[in-house]
């Protein structure tokens, strides 16, 4: 697809194309090869091969000279590489004594040398002709005379300094944002002023508001967003409770984890006189209050997503919604959107109503509180709890045998003193009440999805659906080498049968490697994304498939809701233009990229300040990554990810071998590989670069 479109571009160089004129033109016409097309073109976007004004892509030229420009992208060891939009043209490789005055991420323009680096050119930056950013974060230091900063993000390997009257009242060791920027090549170093100022660092505040920054995350909601909020009552009126269907005075119950502030799904189940089940799956109705166009919903369109930090989330709606009027709070009356599904106890659905509905939670369950009343069998609820997770147990293997797969990737769970430091770090256990809950949100989603696409409500209506596409088939075959290496068998021609990944899975299933041949086989696919265009879901193995189950914290439900209420009343005109519905998508498939690296970022953090406490500590770990320079291990209990230098492995001299995914010894022949388990201890935390540094004890057998 990319070569294709590479040529077709070369081809046609005077003008823009919007990517449906392409798809016709290149003759892709159909679902799938659309969808891929515009991840190709988004590809080629961040590839700096092709430039994108509005809508419409075209070649970025190259000028025939030895200037030429690229963004810079800067290696933790001090040089860097600027990146050309020419395929023809490789990276050029920039000395740390050639940077100028340039720094990670800038568009920068490069005079080249005559000389090369390797297969790359080598050449100097002599302008910068864009910032990546104008902000920096970091930590207020002191030296001598002089204050300055040395960013949070690692790939800013320039400390900034700051005169003392641009302080803005700031003390040595706050958290700041640097801002007003001024450098050139006559500076050793860049100068800015201090344009806020978040706290002493390491505070719990501090660091979620640099977080924020970090991530250009939206940390308050402006005042009219908050002011529109504040004028939501949270009585229903009568009229309002007559249009929908009553289920106040059924079994409805909420299970959630012990922590959760929002509610935004419920269940209920009772036995029907035809020996069928009917479970409603209730979800909190977020559309009736949050009205299209408000000041609400373009706030939540921008922020697409709640952001969930470790001991802080920055969520999409305003507190007075999402922890209140529109979470499933129990004894209170509250309006939800449902989909109620008639199944046999065989988990055969027999049928379904999608409907607007009113419900009162008869009960809050944490996880642990479900599956205590599922093992001992007894407790509140615990006839409905049983045969929910009876029927879940039922519906998930009846999804294994029709393509899902069971990908597990484990998370941690911190515990945190008063002052928001890690005390503790635990994997998060999943248990029946976990899957019990997730079997009932897929199957509301699919329903849904299907329901629309069906043409139940009539012709095909534009719609978001949740897509995920077939693995690229190069990853797919590293993928089975690297397995391969460690003893286990997988076919990469068979990659597009799910079975064949499934019965991977089921092999290392308990296994100290389980979590890295996860981590790897979900790296080697595509990432799943929003899409008005259904391609079906290839890891869960389903044809239709949406994100319907937890509108308080996703744009994408939100706006689900609204189709699906416009479609089934048959509403005349449009809510929403294909055009809106693919901007929205596009939209929220990056701000969830974003929100999933501002998370990890966040934990991250948090295991480093857990294990500043534990500099010596041994502890059990599996080798991660093999590069040119050195090991990385992440650690079985904790999971956290560290570096073993290849200088600091003193029995031998090694070298990276990369065909088989090891360092060997030059005199022992002694191997490293991926996937092996070794034991280590931790010799060094950077907590500005957030780096850790181990040294290995011994391997494991």
């Amino acid at each position: 697809m990319k070569k294709e479109l590479k040529a077709f571009f070369n081809r046609n160089q005077g003008r823009g194309y919007k990517s449906k004129d392409i798809s016709k033109k290149l003759g892709f016409t159909s679902e799938h090869e659309y969808a891929s097309l515009k991840a190709a073109l988004h590809k080629l976007e961040e590839e700096g091969f092709l430039i994108r004004t509005g809508k419409r892509y075209q070649l970025n030229k190259m000028p025939s000279t030895n200037k030429l420009t690229g963004r810079l992208e800067m290696n933790k060891n001090g040089y860097g590489f600027v990146i050309i939009n020419n395929e023809n043209i490789n990276d050029i490789f920039i000395s740390s004594g050639n940077l100028g005055a340039a720094l990670d991420g800038d568009i920068v323009e490069v005079e080249l040398f005559a000389k090369q680096k390797g297969k790359n050119l080598e050449g100097q930056i002599i302008k910068v002709i864009k910032r990546k950013r104008k902000e920096y974060v970091g930590k207020l230091k002191k030296s001598n005379s002089f204050y300055f900063i040395s960013p949070d993000d690692p790939n800013i390997q320039r400390d900034i300094y700051i005169n003392k009257t641009h302080l803005s009242g700031a003390k040595t060791g706050d958290k700041v944002v640097v801002g007003n920027l001024s450098w050139d090549s006559s500076m050793l170093n860049p100068e800015g002023e201090i344009i806020e100022v978040y706290g002493k660092a390491g505070s719990v505040d501090a660091e979620i508001l640099s977080l924020s920054r970090e991530f250009n995350l939206r940390y308050k909601f402006p005042k009219s967003v908050l002011t529109e909020a504040d004028k939501i009552l949270g009585n229903i009126s009568e009229d309002e409770i007559n249009n929908r269907i009553d289920y106040r005075d059924k079994n409805v119950f909420t299970i959630d984890p012990d922590d959760a502030k929002d509610f935004d799904d419920a269940l209920s189940v009772e036995k029907l006189e035809n020996g069928n089940y009917s479970i409603g799956i209730h979800i909190a109705d977020v559309s009736y209050y949050v009205k299209k166009g408000s000041a609400l919903d373009q706030e939540s369109n921008s922020r697409g997503n709640s952001v969930y930090f470790v001991g802080k989330v920055i969520p999409m709606l305003p507190e007075k919604l999402s922890n209140q009027i529109c979470s499933l709070i129990p004894n209170e009356d509250r309006l939800t959107y449902s989909v109620i599904v008639q199944i046999t106890l065989r988990g055969k659905v027999v049928d379904y109503k999608i409907d607007r509905t009113i419900i009162n939670s008869k009960r809050r369950f944490t996880y642990e509180e479900a599956q205590k009343i599922i093992e001992q069998g007894n407790g509140a609820f615990s006839e409905d709890l049983l045969l929910l997770n009876k029927i879940a147990q039922i519906l998930r293997k009846k999804r294994m045998r029709e393509g899902s797969f069971d990908f597990i990737s484990p998370e941690v769970k911190f515990e945190l003193d008063e002052n928001g430091m890690p005390v503790s770090i635990a994997i998060k256990k999943t248990q029946e009440s976990n899957m019990l809950i997730e079997e009932f949100m897929l199957l509301a989603n699919r329903i849904v999805a299907c329901h629309i696409s069906s043409g139940k409500t009539g012709p095909v209506k534009p719609f978001v659906y949740r897509v995920h596409d077939l693995p690229d088939k190069e990853k797919i075959i590293e993928f089975s080498r690297f397995v391969k290496t460690l003893g286990y068998s997988f076919d990469p021609d068979s990659s597009s049968k799910s079975a064949s990944f499934q019965n991977l899975l089921n092999q290392v299933k308990s296994k100290e490697e389980e979590a890295l041949i996860n981590e790897l086989a979900i790296r080697s696919m595509a990432k799943a994304v929003y899409s008005t265009q259904n391609i079906g879901h290839y890891g869960l193995g389903f044809k239709y498939y949406t994100h319907f189950t937890s509108p308080i914290r996703r744009y994408s439900d939100l706006i689900v809701h609204r189709l699906l209420f416009y479609y089934l009343n048959n509403k005349r005109g449009e809510i929403y233009s294909l055009e809106q519905l693919e901007e929205i998508c596009d939209n929220i498939s990056a701000t969830e990229r974003n929100a999933v690296e501002a998370e990890r970022l966040s934990t991250k953090i948090k295991q480093i300040e857990y294990l500043k406490n534990h500099l010596g500590n041994e502890f059990s770990a599996i080798i991660s990554g093999i590069i040119n320079f050195g090991i990385f291990v992440k650690l079985t209990d904790i999971l956290a990810e560290g570096l073993v230098r290849l200088r600091d492995l003193d029995d031998d001299y090694y070298e990276h071998d990369e065909k088989k995914y090891a360092i060997i010894g030059k005199r022992t022949k002694k191997q490293y590989r991926l996937g092996d388990k070794v034991n280590v201890r931790l010799i060094r935390v950077d907590e500005e670069r957030s780096e850790l540094d181990f040294i290995i004890v011994d391997s494991k057998d």
